[in-house]
């Protein structure tokens, strides 16, 4: 295929589409440019999966170092193991994408978006999720696409498509909607605290410009002709199917059971009842043609119909509740002993532990991708332990779902921390999941707000978080949302929908469609009735620390910090490093100081003297006064008077007379060198000569 280009003005700024020169081996590779950004997107797919009931994609998103200009840090200079950011992006592609096969199809598909150039004034991930689909509209796979994602932020009251780095920093917003024709499908993000109105307008400013680059993704289609696999419709013997749905009435009774794991033993009961009826009831030729692959999904469609059925014309769900209605909770903060702050959240049968430890500005996490080098102060990390759901499995490596619960977690947190200038904390919250049957991430937001008010991190507001689904009859139009979805509802129902916020602000929200689209008025209903279930669960989080004072950990480290022009630091360091050495050394603190003149000191309780630390630093850059109160240690003692040191490497001298309160012989029968006494400046001369007197 000979080399296409396609163009496209989105918003003033140029798409460019190139295909048929690059990675020609793959099934369908194209580059696409966004200003100085450049991702190559490239798909292929092997042969069927055997055994599996979801469709075999794996996304992989990849930066490049060489994209921005950079090496890669540490002590191997080449890019090995996917970072948190790469497995964050490699899920905001896929989670639209892979709603869009067909559910039969079962080929192993790989789909890479690689950035080649990055100008660190856009980000990549955008046209990352643009070159996906677009690699895949030109595929010979079935895909029911295209996809158009943008990035919405909201600056001064206005919207603003795709914003840059610069812009995002001073946005209220920051999501990511990506949609089809029939509507959105999929958001990402958080915000610094906009409401629900504010929110429902960046989803219809949204789907504007979605609409724009689905027109371009199928203008280019059009001209690149690929012949399609075709999916045959797997059908069963009607033999096969009559007795699955004989079994409707005992399967309903099976997942209206309350409890999970006796509801999960009791549908896998039936399951065995089924399919030993079917090897019962046809002959030994027609279970030789029937694949069970195929049972097991018209069992699961089985199950699907059940729970959708009793929702929209009973109005009950599996579990008894209504459709609005929430599961039991309870929380409980300080359970933990010696954590800095600890808090557990519960509802149903999802339970979350969450954990905060406090720490200096030495523990931030470092971070060097091709966009930014910065630090992290916050950081939020969810673990899904394998009892949590009563499985045995090995421990490995953290999942990319752990990540992505994690961080949205963490931004929905981010937005009510307190600012560095007011808490100079490095902060990191753990939530261990100990029970899930839905919406453990939720959970961990809730969990996280406790366990942060436990430790005395002043948070502007408690945060809370809830799961939403729908099961919508696309045929009628019929639809009934459901509020605090459990496992089996997220499995069979049509969306996952998470909103995490204050009383009056989202924080962060994030929405999975199964289907190709939804109504963009049918979003805003969810909205406001996901802002009336997290007001509930803040109800019962508010009455758990009620009374609580917010006061720091006593377990916590103890820190002050100066702020001084970055000149001074030259003083504090000393040559060598020699003067913040004796600091610490004398003290027993831990110093940290930042090249824009911010030094922050750090103890442990009941370890080191920070006050006397900071004083110290205070004098040197500050400069000694006269009335200055100092505590130092006795470097010289003469016949006149002694030398303290009043500054790492400058003395002032206290007479004998200011020494002490009567009149003594020998200085050295009552002190040493070494010894430590408090003085007062009492005068400092033309050449710098301190006097002191001993108080």
């Amino acid at each position: 295929m000979e080399k296409k280009v396609f163009v496209r003005e989105i918003n003033g700024k140029k798409l460019i589409v190139e295909t048929g020169h690059v990675a020609k081996q793959s099934d369908s590779a194209v580059l696409v440019r966004y200003e100085d950004v450049v991702v190559l997107a490239t798909v292929n797919y092997g042969n069927e999966v055997e055994g599996v009931d979801f469709v075999p994609l794996t996304v992989n998103f990849v930066e490049k170092f060489y994209a921005s200009g950079k090496i890669p840090g540490g002590f191997v200079k080449r890019e090995s193991k996917f970072s948190d950011k790469e497995i964050l992006v490699s899920r905001l592609i896929d989670r639209p994408i892979r709603p869009l096969f067909p559910r039969g199809f079962k080929n192993e598909v790989q789909v890479i978006a690689m950035v080649l150039s990055a100008d660190q004034v856009n980000p990549v991930d955008i046209v990352a999720m643009f070159a996906s689909s677009m690699a895949l509209m030109i595929s010979s796979l079935p895909f029911r696409g295209p996809v158009g994602s943008v990035r919405v932020g909201y600056i001064n009251g206005e919207y603003v498509l795709n914003p840059t780095f610069s812009q995002i920093d001073e946005s209220l917003l920051d999501i990511v909607v990506a949609g089809t024709e029939k509507g959105i499908t999929m958001v990402e993000g958080g915000s610094k605290g906009v409401n629900e109105e504010e929110m429902f307008g960046a989803l219809e400013f949204a789907q504007k410009y979605i609409n724009e680059l689905i027109s371009f993704q199928k203008e280019v289609a059009s001209q690149i002709s690929k012949e399609k696999i075709v999916v045959e419709e797997k059908e069963l013997p009607k033999e096969v199917h009559d007795i699955i749905w004989s079994y409707e009435k005992e399967m309903k009774v099976a997942m209206n059971e309350k409890d999970k794991k006796t509801r999960e033993e009791n549908m896998n009961a039936i399951v065995d009842a089924i399919k030993q009826k079917i090897m019962e009831t046809l002959s030994e030729e027609q279970l030789n043609q029937i694949n069970w692959e195929d049972v097991n999904f018209y069992i699961e469609e089985m199950e699907r119909d059940i729970l959708r059925k009793q929702v929209l014309e009973e109005g009950i769900r599996v579990d008894g509740r209504k459709p609005r209605e929430i599961r039991p909770i309870w929380c409980e903060v300080g359970i933990l002993p010696r954590t800095h702050g600890s808090a557990i959240f519960t509802r149903g049968q999802t339970q979350s532990l969450g954990i905060t430890t406090l720490g200096s500005p030495s523990d931030v996490q470092f971070i060097d991708d091709i966009e930014e080098e910065g630090f992290k102060r916050f950081m939020l990390h969810y673990n899904f332990p394998p009892f949590s759901t009563g499985e045995v499995k090995k421990l490995g490596p953290i999942s990319r779902r752990e990540i992505g619960h994690g961080h949205l977690a963490e931004r929905a947190i981010e937005a009510v921390l307190p600012p560095e200038d007011k808490f100079p904390y490095t902060i990191r919250v753990v939530s261990e999941i100990l029970e899930s049957n839905g919406s453990s991430s939720m959970a961990t937001v809730c969990s996280a707000s406790l366990s942060l008010i436990d430790a005395g991190v002043p948070i502007t507001d408690l945060v809370a978080g809830i799961a939403m689904g729908i099961v919508l009859d696309e045929k009628t139009g019929k639809y009934d949302l459901i509020v605090d979805i459990q496992g089996l509802e997220d499995k069979f129902g049509d969306m996952d929908f998470k909103v995490a916020g204050t009383r009056d602000k989202i924080t962060a929200f994030q929405m999975d469609l199964k289907i190709e689209g939804l109504p963009i008025k049918v979003l805003k209903e969810a909205l406001y009735v996901a802002k009336e279930a997290r007001n509930k669960i803040l109800d019962v989080m508010e009455e758990a620390i009620k009374g609580k004072e917010i006061k720091l950990s006593e377990h916590a480290p103890r820190i002050r910090f100066i702020k001084t022009d970055p000149d001074k630091l030259a003083d504090v360091i000393g040559p060598g490093g020699r003067v913040i050495k004796k600091i610490i050394q004398d003290t027993g603190v831990k110093v940290d100081i930042s090249p824009e003149g911010k030094i922050t000191i750090s103890a442990k309780p009941g370890e080191g003297d920070i006050e006397r630390a900071y004083n110290i630093i205070k004098t040197i850059v500050e400069g000694v006064k006269v009335g200055d109160i100092i505590t130092g240690p006795i470097t010289r003692i003469e016949d006149y008077g002694v030398f303290v040191e009043v500054v790492p490497g400058k003395e002032g001298m206290v007479h004998v007379s200011k020494l002490f309160r009567s009149k003594v012989r020998n200085i050295k029968d009552y002190l040493s060198v070494g010894d430590t006494i408090t003085v007062k400046v009492i005068s400092i001369d033309n050449l710098g000569r301190i006097a002191l007197s001993r108080i």
